[in-house]
């Protein structure tokens, strides 16, 4: 079991060439491919008002710019992944925003890897929406890799959120191939006796024998707390050094609308580690 395609996120930004040699590494440890997706954004232009105003010729000049941009970011990548010696990569240039972009491009892979949005990135107004949108539409499991910090695989601690829902059997599931090959995974249980029906009378202990049978030892970690689930689980990482954060992501979604779960939002605007995510 492994992650055979990952497609990552390529763009202009700061952090694509650290998002990039982290799914490289994933890649390698599976002996997979690495797609690097680029998005040219030109959806946005196609618009018949817009072109009225602009003219139709300013409006090609903006498609033709927007796709160079894309070219160039993908160049880069090819670079970087030639630098890597990887041994298996393409890339893919798509007429599209970001988020529905990378959506669409999750359906061909079994992991898809994007950044935390970067406050002190030049992005545009869609972008900024896009790793929420992506966490809650993405045919697979989405890895979200911090503005902030330098990240490896193999992951060595992975800490995994468990509250008994699909959301999170889902990302524990996607997450085994990771977890196989860490030296220590810890299981946090928040708040069991809240909802114990999701639990049974030994919370998490089911879940640590599932994982058992993969190989994987769990350590299985009851927690309290009064304040955000999401800032505790971010605080607990910190306590156990994690490296990698496993969890559900909640919420709905209608048209652009997101509507995240607290601790989600809380995790994706706050995060310090890299996090996987199923919905």
């Amino acid at each position: 079991m492994g992650f055979k395609t990952v497609v990552v996120h390529v763009n202009s930004s700061a952090d694509t060439e650290r998002r990039v040699r982290l799914a490289s590494q994933i890649v390698r440890m599976s002996k997979g491919r690495l797609v690097g997706a680029a998005m040219s954004g030109i959806s946005r232009f196609l618009y018949a008002d817009h072109a009225t105003a602009m003219g139709v010729s300013l409006a090609a000049q903006c498609i033709d710019e927007a796709r160079e941009a894309a070219r160039d970011s993908l160049r880069r990548f090819e670079s970087q992944c030639a630098m890597l010696d990887l041994p298996s990569f393409e890339s893919r240039l798509l007429d599209d925003q970001a988020a529905d972009g990378l959506v669409l491009q999750s359906r061909y892979g079994d992991l898809l890897i994007l950044g935390q949005v970067n406050p002190d990135d030049p992005i545009s107004p869609m972008e900024e929406e896009t790793p929420e949108y992506v966490a809650m539409n993405s045919a697979r499991p989405v890895l979200v890799v911090p503005y902030a910090g330098h990240f490896g695989a193999p992951f060595q601690r992975v800490l995994v959120a468990w509250d008994g829902s699909m959301e999170a059997t889902r990302a524990i599931t996607a997450a085994i191939p990771l977890m196989e090959q860490a030296g220590k995974v810890t299981l946090a249980v928040f708040n069991a006796g809240r909802e114990p029906e999701a639990h049974g009378s030994e919370p998490g202990a089911d879940m640590a024998l599932y994982l058992a049978r993969h190989g994987i030892k769990v350590e299985v970690s009851s927690q309290a707390t009064t304040i955000d689930v999401g800032s505790a689980l971010l605080s607990f990482a910190s306590d156990l050094d994690a490296d990698l954060l496993v969890m559900g992501c909640y919420g709905h979604s209608r048209l652009r609308e997101i509507m995240l779960g607290g601790a989600s939002r809380t995790v994706l605007q706050s995060m310090t580690l890299p996090v996987l995510m199923a919905h």
